[in-house]
């Protein structure tokens, strides 16, 4: 886009970094992204239906947000996907997470947004 055309939609969304404002607040919130996928649309289509988690499509990717914490069930994962999930694939499928992740058992990958309740996992 040239100078020109930039001016006349008057939309630039770059700031300046003297004018950028940041606040102080903490967040709870957690989250996966991962490339779209047979598996990963199974991941998607079973976390969408727990209330507070937020799944958004986008062309190549999919992401998953909640509040707190989010809790990834490998057994019920598998029967929607109708094949075996195992901890070490859905890690495989994640292209990035933010939250701490912590694999409880071979059966559960579960991400906390509150930092104060993943301690009890830290040795």
């Amino acid at each position: 886009m040239s100078v020109a055309s930039r001016s006349a939609t008057n939309q630039n969304i770059f700031q300046k970094m003297g004018d950028l404002v940041f606040k102080q607040t903490i967040s709870h919130q957690c989250g996966v992204t991962m490339n779209d996928s047979v598996e990963a649309r199974a991941i998607a289509e079973f976390m969408g239906k727990k209330p507070g988690v937020i799944v958004t499509y986008q062309p190549a990717l999919i992401r998953i947000d909640g509040e707190g914490k989010l809790v990834f069930k490998m057994d019920e994962i598998s029967e929607i996907l109708g094949k075996d999930m195992t901890a070490e694939i859905f890690e495989v499928n994640t292209s990035t997470h933010y939250g701490r992740m912590v694999r409880i058992d071979d059966n559960t990958v579960t991400l906390f947004g509150n930092m104060d309740e993943v301690l009890e996992f830290i040795e």
